[in-house]
Order: structure tokens, then C-alpha cells, then sequence
């Protein structure tokens, strides 16, 4: 054995204990129960005779060494035994050794009885004893063979160093990491010399307890001493390095490794650029890669996936596309995890074609897609509104035999409610029920949703239950969704009432749910509960928005008025809460409604100043209001600045500006702005069309409003109710009923009749008191399964209230009621007038309180009927009194 400089390495050390030093040692060829002098040693010679023709033999060892005659009688001392007398004999011993160490037997008496037999025999060689330590290692009791090892050492007994090797190998692989430093210190103290594995064992430990600076000692001591290492330690350092996030030190490693005539290989690469994602020096990573490609490697899957992540999390998506491009040259491929996440930072990116073509190539680089592959794709189609090609993705699942999970379904349940095709939804539902697929919360909540914007709130409520039913408890975007539902068909009780079940429930609203609610208030005019449910929403810790400012600017403007408004934002303001323009929209219209157009425009120089800009929409109202006012010179100043800040009108300026001009008989200007319109390349839609052909039908124009319509049907804006109502409005103003029944019956020919369009109708038998007709046309839209509303009944009531019948007002009044129609102010003006004229002033004021607990406010006409009748009956009382 060569000597070696002596080193310590300064670990603390745990003592192994040993036993041979507080004991004497024991005879091990005697048992330890003592038995007949003269039957002893010919026994046990008899029984090792037998042993060593098993091992020998041909026959089976493991029915030889299962006779009961063997396994009964076998001790450690035969074992030892047969392996010094049979010394080429060294598996069949090792075997032998197997069989003795699965009884468990404990390895200071394994220990006692080799070394008493090595002493007794004089054997020139320790062999047995490594034979015994690596049976230890291979067993998985490593620990054990520490301990052999430790005894061995003790009595001055030094194992081989691929012994040793393996005893470091497998308490590297159970993490005591301690303990190689610790052995190898002894060892090398007593003479052992270290090849090139051990040195790399030693690294490795000493990496791991994050001790670098001896790490690399150890790599300098093994030079020193002459042992060439190979790139396989200096790859353990560099890994040690990059995990405690010293890469650019591992970096110089590498670098270095030319000048002890040694190459980096994969590994190191590979290792370095895990190094430098862990410190996010991405950039320097492709580099590297760029590097190891250029001398022959293939980066590995970790590597290339873990570079990529990177680039894609720091919101490199392109930077990663093009690297898995660049790499799938060489036939490197990231791992699917590491697709799937590409895939999903391109579509939330908005990059779906790029997405597409990764999807399509993963099939020519091994990989294939799984159903988290096909449900970012679907879910991002669904969510940019490409239902069919998210449709498409889906019918490739399927095909694929890919097990079917609830995401899809619910991207596509949500994409389809969201676009208000409910039955193509319901079917998706279906669908998912009967393949056992079973929905979710998530599911229940978007048709939940899709269900309340289409007002179909029992549907809904069906829904809502049948989710209940299953177990599956709401959360606070289901309860949002029917609170919105609620909101919207100005049920606001409904709506508090479910928000006050949703609190005990213990689902905490969020922003939404109180923007939702405060919306309903403001709309109802409720601003005081508005407020409170701000404050309330304060208190929660929520913090409003520009959601939540909005309508209560809007209801502001129409409780209380926009100066208070105005005081509301400045507030605002000078709490430092930035509006943006949609608040700010709000309170121009605020402006405009009440004819303040000057004040509007100071309020653009306030946004101006507090650095909102001015949007179209904001645009948009300003021009209504000098329309309005017919403020040309006003009107072309707003326009002119919409210009210069690099704005133009859209279809719906220029719709609401020749609306405007139509309604007030401006038409040359109408046609004006629509020839300017068309110039500037924007298309007319339905609405525009319409309202010049208002116009031009008001003004008298027929022809002309024909030929436009004709333009319409040969274009893409196919006319509609509305459309065709503005000719019958004409023809009915005109007294031409035949000609307007002729064209409403062209109308329900082509299924666009409606309530609206008969309403016209009806209007003009009454108007030209043909009662008969206009009662026969109500029976007639019945029959075609239209429906009568509040306006409908309200001409008949009218009529009936002009002609002083008043009964059959009243009836007409209660038919309406009995079919769930509310009526409005008009309405109950209307029945109010009709009681009034005659003489049925108590009728009159009851329905007037009537129309204030339905939340309807009396107007100036309200009041100026109820004036008018209280001064008519007075006066007939007084001429009644005067006569008598």
C-alpha cells in the first residue's frame, strides 16, 4: 500500500463504537453451548465437509442449503470456514454469506467470529472482510457494513478501495453524507490511497452538506496526490455549485477544464444551463445551448424544457418558440409538461397560430398531445370567440382516445353560453352527463349565467337546485351570476335576498357582487342603498373601482342631479382615486340630458388636466348634445378636436348624428354625413339605414326611403322591424291603412311581425277610429302567437279613456294586470286622465299611489291631470251647489 500525505478534513466526527475493545475475544469454533468434548470438533468438521461439497456440487443451493439438517445447524464460523479452506471458492462463499445475513444476524458477532477464524487459520489475506461489507451493501443495510468497516479499521484491517467505494456509493444514495466525509478522512489517515470514484463520492457529500470550499479542497488534494479525475467529478462540483446558485463560479470551472486536459461533456452543459435558469440568466442560457449544439450535443429534455419555462415566465414567448424550433433541428425535445405550458403562454398571448403549429408538430418529435394539451387549446379558442375551431380541437380529442375530463366541456359550455347559444350549451351538458362525465361548479355556473342574461331567471333557478341536489355548493361567481340576472330584470328584492343567502352561507361577495348590486340600485334609482352598500363594501376590505363609481355617478345624475354629481368626482379626486373616461362619460351625459352642454365641455378640460383621455365614447355624447341643441357651430369644434386627437367617428356617430338631422327635418345634412360616411370607408349597418329611412319617411320622402330599403336587401344589412315599422308609421300617419296591412302582412310572411310592429297598426285604426279593426287585429296577433304589451294595451286605453268609457278601460286595465305585464307611466297617465275626465277623481289619486309603490315616480303630466281634475270637479260642485 503507498503512503499519502496525511489530511484531515475538519468534519465532526461520530465515533463507531466497538465493542472488541471492552471485550475479551471469543473462541468462535465453539459453541456457546457447551456440548460432549469428543462430539464437538468432528461434528463441526463432518458438517463443514458437507458445506463445502454443496458449494462445490452441482446441485441446487438453494434446496442444499434448505434441508433442515443445514439451515438448522448453520453458524457464522462454518460459513467462515468454508470460505478460508475454499479460497477460489469466492461467489459460492459470497452466497453462503447471503444466506447467513438474511437471519438478521447482527455484525459485531458476524464480525468476532470472521476475525477469530482469520486469526486461528493465520490467512494471509482480509478478503472475507470485504466480501462481508459488500454483501452488507448490497443487502441495503450499508449502515451495517459502516460498522464492519469501522471494526476493520480498528483492528488494523484496511479494506479495498472498491470496497470502500461501494460503502461511500450507498451511503451517498441514503443522504449520509456526514459519514463519507467522516470515513474517508479515517482512511485516507491510516494509508489508503483514493482512486478517482471516491474522490468523486467525497465531492458529491460534501455539495450536498454545502460545504464548496472543501469540495473543491478535495479536488485539489486528489491532484496533488496524482489521481487524474475524470470530467465526471468536476460535473458533481458544478452541480453542487449551480444548486446553491454560484453558477458563474461553475462557469469558470468548465471553462478551466481544457487546461487538465479534460472536455466538458453533455452533462456539463446541460448542468450549467439548469444553473442559469435557477438565477434567471436565460439569455446566457441559450447561448450555452447555442454552444454545446455547435460541438455535436443534444441538449437533454430537463435542460431545453427548464431554458424554456424560463423564457416563457419571463414572458419571452417568442424567444422560447424560436428555441424549440431551433433545438427540434437537432432532435431535442422538450419534456410534455414544458409544451403544454408553451403552448398555453402563446394563447394567453394571443399567438394561437403559433400555438397551432407547436400542437402540430408534436407528433414528428415523439411527443403527443394529452388532454391538458387539448383543453388549453379549446379553452383559448373558446375564449377568443373561434368556437369552431374549438369545437374542431375537441372532435380530435375524442378521435384521439384520449380519456375526456370536465375542462373542455366547460371552456365550450361557457364559450357557447357566452355567445347565447343555450341549446347548443344544454347539449354540450347532455353530452357530459351521459359519458359519465360529471360536471362541476364551474359547469352549473355558466349556464347559470348564460341563462340570466337571456332573462330566463326560472331556468336558471332550475339549475341552481338541481346543482344543490348534487352536492355541489355554489361559489361566489354563482351567486354573482343570478344576483346579475336578478339585476338586470329590476328585481332588486329578489337580488338582495339571495345576496343576504349567499352571506350566510359564508361565501364572501367580492368587487363584482356589490358592482352588480350597486348597478340595480342606481338604476332603480335606490342611490341612498347604493351609497350604503359602498360603505359596506368599504368595510369588508374591498376596494371599489371604476365599476363601482360609474353607476353611481349615472345614478346621481338622475336622483339628485349632475352638479352633485360633479361634487361626487371632485371628492373622488381629491382622495387621489383615478376615473377613467367610463366614469367620466357618465357624468357628460349627466350634462348633456340636462342641456348643459357649456358645463360638459368644462368637465372634458377637468379630465384633461387629471390625465383621462377622451375617448369615442365620451366623443359620441358631446356631439348628442349639440345636436340636441342644435349647436352647429359647437357640433364642428367637437369634431374638429375628435380629429386632431388622431380619433374619427365611428358607425355609431354618424348613425346618432343623422338620427339627429332626420328627426328634426335636417335632411340634407343627413344625406351629408352619410355620403361623408361612406367616403371614409365605413359601412352602414342595419341601425343607420334605418335612420335615414326614419327621415326620409317623416319628411314625406317615400321613394326615396323605398330605394334605400331596396339598397338594404341587395347589401348585407338586411332590414328589420324597426326598418319596415318606420314605412308603417308613414302609411298610418297618412291614413293609408290598406297600404300598411299590405305591407304587414308581407311581414308575417317572412316572420318579421312582432309586437312592436303591430302596435303601429293598431295606433292607426285608432287614431282613425275604426275600433272594430284594431280590436280584430289584437285577436289576430294572438293567433300568431304575438303577444300584447303595456304600449298595445295603452292605445286601447286611451281611446277608451277619450270616449269616456271609462269601465272598459278599467277591464282592459285588469286584463293587462292578470297577464304579468307592469304598466308604465305613460299607462297609468293614461287610466289617471280617463278617471279624471270623469269624475272619478278617488279612482284617479289611487292609482297614482298605485304607480308610486311600483316604484314609478309621477311626472309633470301625472301631476298636471290630477290638477286639472281636482279644479273640474271642484267647479262642477260649485255650479251643482249654484243650481240647486
Amino acid at each position: 500500500m503507498c503512503s499519502t500525505p496525511k489530511m484531515k478534513l475538519t468534519r465532526p466526527r461520530r465515533s463507531l463504537p466497538n465493542p472488541l475493545l471492552h471485550s475479551k475475544p471469543r473462541n468462535l469454533s465453539t459453541s456457546s453451548n457447551p456440548t460432549p468434548k469428543d462430539n464437538d470438533e468432528n461434528d463441526d468438521a463432518h458438517f463443514i465437509s458437507n458445506l463445502s461439497d454443496v458449494v462445490r456440487g452441482k446441485q441446487s443451493w438453494r434446496i442444499a442449503l434448505n434441508d433442515p439438517f443445514i439451515s438448522a445447524s448453520l453458524k457464522p464460523h462454518h460459513v467462515e470456514k468454508v470460505l478460508i479452506q475454499n479460497s477460489s471458492l469466492f461467489w459460492p462463499a459470497t452466497s453462503l454469506l447471503q444466506t447467513l445475513l438474511l437471519r438478521g444476524s447482527n455484525p459485531y458477532e458476524v464480525f468476532r467470529s470472521l476475525l477469530s477464524s482469520y486469526k486461528k487459520f493465520e490467512c494471509g489475506s482480509s478478503l472475507g472482510f470485504d466480501f462481508l461489507v459488500q454483501n452488507y451493501v448490497q443487502n441495503k443495510r450499508v449502515l451495517d457494513g459502516v460498522v464492519v468497516v469501522g471494526l476493520m479499521r480498528e483492528c488494523k484491517l484496511v479494506p479495498e478501495v472498491r470496497t470502500l467505494n461501494a460503502v461511500l456509493n450507498g451511503l451517498v444514495r441514503i443522504r449520509h453524507f456526514n459519514v463519507v466525509v467522516q470515513l474517508f478522512d479515517e482512511f485516507v489517515n491510516v494509508g489508503l490511497r483514493p482512486d478517482g470514484y471516491m474522490y468523486t463520492m467525497v465531492v458529491k457529500s460534501l455539495c450536498e452538506l454545502k460545504d464548496l470550499h472543501k469540495a473543491k479542497e478535495v479536488i485539489r488534494y486528489a491532484g496533488s496526490n496524482g489521481c487524474e479525475l475524470s470530467v465526471v467529478t468536476y460535473n458533481v462540483l458544478v452541480h453542487g455549485l449551480c444548486k446553491s446558485q454560484r453558477v458563474w463560479e461553475a462557469v469558470e470551472i468548465k471553462n478551466k477544464l481544457s487546461r487538465k486536459g479534460l472536455k466538458a461533456d453533455v452533462v456539463t452543459y446541460c448542468t450549467l444551463v439548469l444553473g442559469l435558469c435557477r438565477v434567471h440568466e436565460f439569455e446566457v442560457g441559450v447561448e450555452l445551448m447555442k454552444e454545446m449544439i455547435q460541438l455535436g450535443f443534444v441538449p437533454s429534455e430537463a435542460a431545453l424544457s427548464g431554458l424554456m419555462e424560463g423564457l416563457r415566465r419571463k414572458g419571452k414567448i417568442g424567444d422560447a418558440f424560436d428555441l424549440v424550433n431551433r433545438m427540434g433541428e437537432v432532435g431535442a425535445v422538450p419534456n410534455l409538461f414544458a409544451y403544454n405550458a408553451l403552448i398555453n403562454s402563446l394563447c394567453k398571448d394571443g399567438k394561437l397560430d403559433e400555438a397551432e403549429l407547436l400542437f402540430d408538430n408534436m407528433g414528428k418529435k415523439g411527443l403527443f398531445p394529452n388532454d391538458v394539451t387539448y383543453s388549453i387549446l379549446i379553452d383559448s379558442f373558446c375564449r377568443r370567440e373561434i368556437l369552431d375551431t374549438a369545437h374542431c380541437y375537441f372532435n380530435k380529442l375524442i378521435n384521439a382516445g384520449i380519456r375526456l375530463t370536465v375542462y373542455p366541456y366547460n371552456s365550450l359550455i361557457s364559450g357557447e353560453c357566452k355567445f347565447g347559444k343555450l341549446n347548443v350549451a344544454e347539449s354540450l351538458f347532455s353530452q357530459m352527463m351521459c359519458r359519465s362525465v360529471e360536471p362541476t361548479v364551474v359547469t352549473y355556473t355558466s349556464l347559470i349565467s348564460g341563462y340570466c342574461k337571456e332573462g330566463e331567471l326560472q331556468k336558471a333557478f332550475t339549475l341552481y337546485h338541481e346543482m344543490m341536489g348534487r352536492g355541489i355548493a355554489p361559489n361566489t361567481y354563482t351567486f354573482s351570476a343570478i344576483i346579475s340576472g336578478l339585476c338586470r330584470a329590476s328585481m332588486m328584492p329578489e337580488a338582495s335576498k339571495f345576496f343576504d343567502e349567499m352571506v350566510e352561507r359564508g361565501i364572501m361577495p367580492n368587487e363584482v357582487t356589490y358592482n352588480l348590486l350597486i348597478d340595480g340600485y342606481c338604476r332603480e334609482g335606490n342611490i341612498t342603498r347604493a351609497f350604503e352598500l359602498l360603505d359596506e363594501m368599504l368595510k369588508r376590505g374591498l376596494l371599489p373601482d371604476t365599476y363601482t363609481y360609474r353607476p353611481l355617478i349615472s345614478g346621481l345624475c338622475s336622483t339628485s342631479g349632475v352638479s352633485e354629481a360633479k361634487k361626487f368626482v371632485d371628492d373622488l379626486h381629491k382622495k387621489n382615486l383615478k376615473l377613467n373616461e367610463m366614469c367620466y362619460s357618465a357624468l357628460l351625459y349627466g350634462y348633456c340630458k340636462e342641456g348643459r352642454l357649456y358645463d360638459a365641455l368644462g368637465a372634458c378640460r377637468d379630465m384633461s388636466e387629471r390625465g383621462v383621455d377622451m375617448d369615442l365614447v365620451c366623443y359620441a355624447i358631446l356631439i348628442c348634445g349639440a345636436l340636441k341643441q342644435q349647436d352647429t357651430q359647437r357640433l364642428f369644434g367637437i369634431v374638429n378636436e375628435m380629429h386632431n386627437q388622431g380619433l374619427r367617428p365611428d358607425i355609431v356617430i354618424y348613425t346618432s348624428m343623422i338620427d339627429a338631422y332626420g328627426k328634426t327635418g335636417k335632411l340634407d345634412k343627413a344625406v351629408g354625413l352619410w355620403d361623408i360616411m361612406v367616403g371614409e370607408g365605413c359601412s352602414p349597418n342595419v341601425v343607420t339605414y334605418t335612420a335615414l329611412i326614419y327621415g326620409l319617411c317623416k319628411a314625406g320622402c317615400i321613394d326615396q326611403a323605398e330605394l334605400l330599403c331596396k339598397d338594404m336587401l341587395v347589401g348585407d344589412a338586411i332590414p328589420n322591424h324597426i326598418t319596415y315599422g318606420c314605412f308603417l308609421d308613414h302609411f298610418s300617419r297618412e291614413g293609408s291603412m290598406e297600404k300598411a296591412v299590405q305591407l304587414h302582412n308581407s311581414m308575417l310572411a317572412g316572420f318579421s311581425a312582432n309586437t312592436f310592429t303591430y302596435n303601429i297598426l293598431i295606433r292607426g285604426f285608432c287614431k282613425m277610429g275604426n275600433f272594430h279593426e284594431a280590436s280584430e287585429l289584437l285577436v289576430e296577433m294572438t293567433n300568431h302567437g304575438i303577444y300584447p304589451d303595456c304600449i298595445t294595451y295603452s292605445t286601447f286605453i286611451f281611446e277608451y279613456c277619450r270616449t269616456g268609457n271609462l269601465l272598459e278601460a278599467i277591464r282592459l286595465w285588469d286584463v293587462m294586470l292578470d297577464r304579468g305585464l307592469k304598466p308604465d307611466i305613460v299607462a297609468y297617465n293614461f287610466m289617471i286622465y280617463g278617471c279624471c275626465v270623469t269624475g272619478e277623481l278617488t279612482k284617479a289619486f289611487e292609482l297614482r299611489d298605485d304607480m308610486i309603490r311600483r316604484g314609478l315616480k309621477p311626472n309633470q303630466v301625472t301631476l298636471n291631470t290630477l290638477s286639472r281634475g281636482t279644479s273640474l270637479t271642484r267647479s262642477l260642485e260649485i255650479a251643482g251647489a249654484y243650481l240647486e
